[in-house]
């Protein structure tokens, strides 16, 4: 006979569980995602009200055109991933959550997972909406486009799971520097601003490298139709995997090293 579980054991379904009460018990969570789905929201259908065929955007791919708010909506959700790992650090409750869960990985792995599912349940729905409302504009415009046609709705897949691959990023920094202004200057810095710089550089080798970084990655994976030096989508899908892994390696190696 099987003997049950203790009332009190320690499983990954509560870590997880733990996880999920804590992101959504917070009024932080609430403010970045409803702030990121109303920046997306609010600039698809700005760019479609204000679209004429004759503004010299003819040749802006329709599912960047119409999800360019993604860009200002990541940030916040950036942030709410910094949050996530960062802010325990900051309120001091990591302490309390460590002594709960002593091999102390579940916990980040748990964070990591419960933040990737809301981000892209938030994050999808959201592009698709804004797409559709934006097209209630564009309809007698050249960008007038359909759910049906050839790589769209990947697109905005591919758009929500660049969001995520970079939130969850942000949360790998947060996890690994325990400081939430650190985490963001660091996002801010080395994932937007340093690959635009090295970009200007007079080098292939330098453009071939930059294009797999995680903004012009994610950027690829939000486009109906290849953008001019870009990668293609299954590569830049496997750079932002890879660079989502590697910032969550470090806070993991360093779970296991370091003190609170």
């Amino acid at each position: 006979m099987t003997t049950p579980a203790p009332a009190h054991a320690l499983t990954t379904t509560r870590v997880l569980r733990s996880e999920w009460h804590k992101l959504w018990t917070v009024r932080s969570t609430w403010i970045t995602v409803l702030t990121a789905a109303a920046l997306l929201l609010g600039v698809g259908i700005l760019m479609g009200a204000t679209y004429t065929s004759d503004g010299g955007d003819s040749d802006v791919d329709t599912v960047v055109l119409t999800l360019y708010g993604s860009q200002l909506g990541g940030i916040a959700l950036a942030v709410l991933g910094i949050l996530v790992t960062a802010g325990e650090y900051a309120t001091g409750m990591i302490r309390a959550t460590l002594t709960a869960v002593p091999r102390r990985l579940p916990v980040l792995w748990a964070k990591a997972a419960v933040y990737t599912t809301v981000v892209f349940a938030v994050s999808f729905p959201t592009a698709l909406l804004t797409f559709l409302t934006a097209q209630f504009f564009l309809s007698d415009t050249d960008q007038a486009a359909s759910l049906t046609d050839d790589g769209v709705l990947a697109a905005i897949a591919g758009n929500a799971a660049g969001v995520t691959l970079l939130g969850l990023i942000a949360l790998g920094l947060g996890a690994g520097l325990r400081s939430v202004p650190g985490a963001i200057g660091a996002f801010v810095g080395g994932v937007l601003i340093v690959p635009e710089i090295l970009g200007m550089l007079p080098y292939e080798a330098m453009d071939t490298a930059v294009r797999h970084f995680p903004t012009q990655a994610a950027g690829a994976l939000g486009s109906a139709t290849p953008l001019p030096g870009a990668a293609s989508p299954g590569a830049a899908l496997l750079a932002l995997l890879l660079w989502a892994a590697a910032a969550l390696a470090v806070p993991a190696l360093l779970l296991k090293r370091r003190d609170v």
